[in-house]
């Protein structure tokens, strides 16, 4: 060896559209992430319902031999003037891949220039979506889930 440190490359991230993400997959890819603790992950019915009222589901998979789920953007649209991401969420050891732009990127790609992207940050990600060029929605109102 001549003493140069070696360099570990970035794998390489494989996006796709994936309606049949599997709850287990789903649930623990939440449970990576921030929004672990905000989703219903001990009720698997209410996950499925979540999957299946999606009808935009995106993942983000590493290039390695076990194509482990990383991230995903789950989204309710009509692909012709609106979609919502429900959840954009990227599990905590590959923070830093620019997998979550690279989800919102996607999303972009497949909707087209016509479909408005919104979404519902956490206050911790105002200002990864800034970064991201998305704008802040003034004048946004919700009424709250009850569980």
């Amino acid at each position: 060896m001549s003493g140069v440190p070696l360099i570990n490359p970035r794998p390489r991230v494989l996006y796709a559209r994936e309606q049949d993400l599997s709850v287990e997959a789903f649930a623990q890819l939440l449970s990576e992430t921030t929004l672990g603790p905000t989703r219903p992950l001990d009720d698997q019915p209410r996950l499925r319902q979540m999957l299946a009222g999606a009808n935009l589901i995106l993942t983000a998979r590493l290039d390695r031999p076990d194509r482990r789920i990383v991230g995903i953007a789950r989204g309710v649209t009509d692909f012709a003037w609106c979609c919502y991401i429900a959840e954009l969420a990227v599990s905590a050891s590959a923070q830093g891949l620019g997998i979550g732009k690279g989800l919102l990127d996607e999303a972009r790609r497949q909707l087209g220039p016509t479909v408005t992207l919104t979404l519902v940050s956490v206050p911790e990600a105002v200002g990864f979506y800034q970064r991201a060029g998305m704008e802040p929605v003034p004048d946004t109102f919700k009424y709250q889930r009850e569980r």
